[in-house]
């Protein structure tokens, strides 16, 4: 196959002119990155069948877990259907949490999955959505590297898409890029998606693209039987886009029987030993052990023709997933926020809490609360707060719930209640402070109250001229310098520089930090005098936890390293229970 690259747009207007009728004879269209090589990098597909929610970030991620036990490097990418160029200006209701990359990528909560699976941090090569591919065809349009064709969703987005891959491939030196594709199959939003793997599969050539289709097994009660039809009628509309999976995965809440498993390896053309049931299981933790016991990895190897090489280190993953479910203690942590009706919204805090539950060897129970409804019903927070014994104030945007979060602030403060107060819940704690503490009763953040006496929360100098919203506020990783001798500096064991990551507009106002200082709080993390004087973490000496960060802790939390903050939390939360 002859493959077309771009070509330099300073060439002379006769070559242009060649390069056009060049253009004009063949309808391949792959640009390639430079030094690319096919068969070096082999490519695992996961594409969604039925409807959506499966779990394909669960099942991506432990897959790629399970491939790394095999001594593989392993990188995954997610391709998103929506127009947006990334996740940062999405309501967590649409989408879940918007989870933030050390480069300062925006994106989707399944790639804080598969950091916490794979024990390795991401870049926004990882992640495109169809925002990102249609804003590099239009600027290659305008630019002229089309030299006169019609721009088409084939070749050239497909061709965008593939050039991506390939380039992932190339920069991560990976021996597997695992693909996982959102949404579902038969989603218009990720039709040129399904049809650039289709393209990659037929250039790469055999044993170098595998497969998988996740599907679901319904089991409606009236019948109290599983049924096929729609797992069937799924995969035909991928083999309609002329993809043949190479393995199914069957998602269901029981075990997939035999007789299922048997009807979609006659309607799928798959191997009954490559069809294999994914039930629902007591922790995502064990599902890497789950899929090596049906050996999803060896077929995976068989398929691409990989040699296993020496086995990674995989004991220290088996024994976290050991310690599940032995856990007799239990402490519960209350949540404070106003997306509580979707737990997708505080994902990462969420696996935090679980990990830092599994280091103390207790088991966390969430508390969830809804501070719309102190600020609604005028309920008092006690109704809401007695039983719990640690609070998180997570991050967040906007007035509605603001007020609830602070007198949240205040109950944990009064009552020594071991406190966690994260990006939005790090401001809210100042002005708790500033108003019940220092007496500045009207005090407030500028992003709610522009005409506040006492901005105690305002914007960042350098977000002052910024007008979009999207990828604009101060992002990703930034490295912070702790103060000896506090509780910060205990917690990151000794450590006087830490990196933590970021996604704020707001900050501590300067003009008031010797006004907190004198009352007894402490800002014991903050940004090296390069960026300013900027307030990130700040505590009370006098109580038994209460810290608040300017950063996102939680998203630096792997099973195998908990977040040493949240380990404190429980602790100490364990302390107060008794």
């Amino acid at each position: 196959m002859e493959i077309f690259l771009l070509p330099k747009i300073n060439m002379q207007q006769d070559d242009l002119a060649k390069i056009a009728l060049k253009q004009e004879e063949h309808e391949f269209y792959t640009p390639m990155p430079a030094g690319y090589q096919k068969g070096r990098t082999k490519f695992v597909v996961v594409v969604g069948t039925v409807m959506s929610g499966l779990g394909k970030g669960i099942f991506s991620s432990s897959l790629g877990k399970l491939l790394q036990d095999n001594g593989l490097k392993c990188v995954p990418i997610k391709m998103e259907g929506y127009l947006n160029l990334d996740s940062g200006t999405l309501n967590p209701y649409r989408h879940g949490e918007v989870f933030v990359l050390d480069d300062g990528t925006e994106c989707d909560m399944d790639l804080g999955t598969y950091e916490r699976t794979l024990e390795s941090d991401l870049t926004r090569d990882s992640f495109i959505t169809s925002g990102q591919i249609f804003s590099k065809i239009f600027e290659k349009e305008r630019k002229g590297e089309y030299l006169g064709r019609d721009v088409q969703i084939i070749p050239h987005v497909t061709g965008e898409i593939k050039w991506h891959l390939r380039n992932l491939a190339q920069k991560s030196g990976a021996d597997i890029i695992l693909v996982e594709v959102g949404g579902t199959i038969g989603d218009i939003e990720n039709s040129h998606y399904i049809e650039s793997l289709r393209q990659l599969n037929y250039e790469e050539g055999e044993s170098n693209v595998c497969f998988v289709a996740l599907t679901y097994i319904a089991q409606p009660n009236t019948l109290g039987e599983q049924k096929s039809k729609p797992a069937q009628l799924g995969i035909r509309l991928l083999l309609e886009a002329g993809i043949q999976p190479h393995l199914v995965a069957c998602r269901s809440e029981k075990p997939t029987s035999e007789k299922v498993r048997e009807k979609i390896s006659i309607y799928t053309n798959v191997p009954m030993e490559r069809v294999f049931s994914m039930h629902d299981v007591e922790s995502i933790y064990t599902i890497p052990q789950l899929l090596n016991e049906v050996h999803v990895d060896d077929e995976i190897l068989r398929i691409l023709k990989i040699k296993k090489k020496k086995n990674a280190e995989s004991s220290s993953w088996h024994a976290f997933a050991s310690k599940l479910g032995k856990k007799s203690q239990k402490v519960t942590i209350g949540i404070a926020g106003k997306y509580t009706d979707l737990r997708d919204s505080y994902a990462s805090i969420i696996k935090a809490l679980e990990h830092a539950g599994i280091s103390n060897g207790v088991a966390v129970e969430i508390d969830w609360i809804d501070v719309t409804e102190i600020e609604r019903n005028k309920k008092k927070p006690f109704d809401l707060l007695a039983k719990i014994d640690g609070l998180i104030v997570p991050g967040g945007f906007g007035k509605r719930g603001a007020e609830g979060k602070i007198a949240c602030v205040r109950f944990a403060r009064e009552n020594k209640i071991p406190y966690l107060g994260i990006c939005l819940g790090f401001q809210m704690a100042l002005i708790e402070f500033a108003r019940n503490v220092l007496g500045l009763e009207d005090a407030h953040t500028t992003e709610i109250d522009h005409k506040t006496p006492h901005p105690v929360v305002c914007i960042l100098p350098s977000q002052k001229n910024i007008k979009g919203l999207g990828g604009s506020m101060r992002l990703g990783g930034r490295d912070l310098h702790i103060l000896g001798k506090s509780q910060a500096f205990n917690i990151y064991s000794g450590k006087k520089k830490i990196r933590e990551r970021f996604r704020h507009r707001y900050e501590c106002n300067p003009e008031y930090i010797k006004k907190f200082e004198e009352k007894g709080m402490i800002f014991s993390g903050f940004a090296p005098k390069e960026e300013g004087e900027i307030m990130q973490i700040l505590e009370l000496p006098d109580h038994p936890f209460f810290i608040g960060t300017q950063f996102h802790p939680e998203f630096t939390s792997r099973p195998l390293s908990p977040q040493p903050l949240f380990v404190h939390l429980v602790a100490t939360a364990m302390k107060r229970k008794g």
